[in-house]
């Protein structure tokens, strides 16, 4: 596993968040553990303090006496852990145990008779006051405080072997989690490990696109990848066409150069019209591969707005036709394409409109438009009132270097392009006769 790679990363994230949650866990309960045997040790001091009562009388005379055998054994025995103490209201020593001979002994706090205090004491051990109001027989009344300590050892054992025990405990399921958090992850990302995977056999050529059965949140970027993927392609097919084509648009230039190079001076003005020709045709080539084909991540184009900008235009070529352009096209007509691609179809297909009408060219956007079995976003129609082009020869024109009439001037390559291109962006066109005009109908659908 890579350290730059996302498996690793996530890995590191999920781990350092479980050492966090174990960490605090471990001190919660370890914490928790420690209260429950303080309070279990408390309960504990409670009877001995009681078995001291017990044991305790007080004479007529107010003195408080203890008897020699004591109901516990560890308060007999020097160092047992176990002591006893008793103290006057003024918290002057009274008694002690036989085990705590010899032991520094710390004065109760201040209590009221009944309450008692649990508390760690000095030297290490735990300490509960309990504090009394004795009245004898004979109406004689003392306070005392009887103290029970234990050394706190009992205690501190416990909460030991509970961390180490909890401790392993938690190593144990932090590694079992790990473990499960790891397949988790393979799991997880493997719908980007596949993407990957098509990704290099793209590259290696072995399939042409992404095809496979990707994640929902995948499938966005698979489709993005795949239009990329395709634009490149169409892009680079374009080039190269655009090089077929401009070697053989330059061939019949080249040919009159050449027979025009021994007579020069005499020729001047051919070789003028064929060199501005040759610069005509190699922009018109480069324009051409330039041009981006399907793009779906390209921005939304108005289409309305282009043919308005297109009339406009041609209405100034073609001035002296004084040509009606009969627009009926929607305020806005949005769509994602090349605005390139977009004036070159719209652009052509005007231009031979306006070469061959009469007077007249109409041009009409549908949205939402079906076509056969297919939906498509919009349709975009242009007709002319000219002599239109017999049904035989509308396969014949989109091929390239065709010309519907061999006496206009062009290089027969403009319906091709519009078709090539049209076929690159997914969409049909179509040609026919118009029935409102009588002129030429081009229907070009658009996904």
């Amino acid at each position: 596993m890579q350290i730059k790679s996302l498996s690793f990363r996530l890995l590191v994230s999920a781990g350092l968040v479980l050492a966090a949650f174990f960490a605090l866990a471990s001190v919660v309960l370890e914490q928790g553990f420690r209260e429950s045997a303080e309070q279990a040790l408390k309960e504990k001091l409670q009877v001995y303090v009681y078995s001291l009562l017990s044991a305790a009388e007080l004479k007529n005379s107010g003195d408080l006496s203890m008897p020699a055998n004591l109901p516990e054994p560890q308060f007999a025995t020097p160092g047992s852990g176990l002591y006893g103490f008793i103290h006057s209201a003024k918290k002057n020593l009274l008694w002690r145990s036989p085990s705590a001979i010899g032991l520094n002994v710390t004065p109760p706090p201040e209590l009221i008779a009944g309450n008692s205090a649990f508390l760690l004491a000095e030297h290490g051990r735990y300490a509960l006051h309990y504090a009394v109001i004795w009245k004898n027989v004979v109406g004689v009344e003392r306070e005392y405080i009887f103290t029970v300590t234990e050394d706190a050892q009992f205690v501190s054992n416990q909460v030991e072997r509970f961390r180490k025990t909890l401790r392993v405990w938690l190593l144990a399921l932090g590694l079992v989690l790990i473990f499960i958090q790891l397949a988790l992850l393979r799991w997880s990302i493997k719908p980007l490990r596949i993407i990957v995977k098509d990704l290099e056999a793209i590259e290696k050529g072995r399939k042409t696109h992404l095809d496979g059965d990707y994640a929902t949140e995948l499938e966005g970027l698979a489709g993005t990848l795949n239009a990329f993927i395709n634009s490149e392609r169409a892009h680079l097919e374009r080039y190269r066409n655009a090089l077929a084509d401009l070697a053989h648009s330059l061939k019949t230039p080249l040919s009159i150069l050449r027979g025009c190079a021994e007579s020069f001076s005499v020729n001047k003005e051919t070789v003028k019209e064929q060199i501005f020709r040759m610069d005509e045709i190699v922009e018109y080539q480069l324009q051409r591969a330039a041009a981006k084909g399907e793009h779906k991540t390209a921005g939304a184009v108005d289409l309305s707005l282009i043919i308005k900008k297109i009339s406009a235009s041609l209405g100034k070529v073609y001035i002296d036709k004084n040509i009606n352009f009969d627009r009926a096209v929607p305020e806005q007509s949005l769509i994602y394409y090349d605005e390139g691609d977009l004036y070159e179809i719209a652009g052509n297909l005007m231009d031979n409109a306006c070469k061959w009408c009469r007077s007249t060219v109409k041009v009409t956007i549908s949205l939402n438009a079906r076509k056969g079995r297919r939906n498509f976003a919009l349709l975009l129609e242009i007709e002319d009132d000219g002599p239109g082009i017999p049904a035989g020869k509308l396969a014949e024109i989109l091929k390239r270097g065709v010309r519907a009439d061999e006496n206009i001037h062009g290089h027969g390559i403009g319906m091709a392009v519009v078709y090539e291109l049209i076929g690159l962006l997914g969409g049909l066109l179509e040609g026919k006769k118009s029935e409102a005009l009588g002129g030429m109908k081009w229907s070009v659908y658009l996904a």
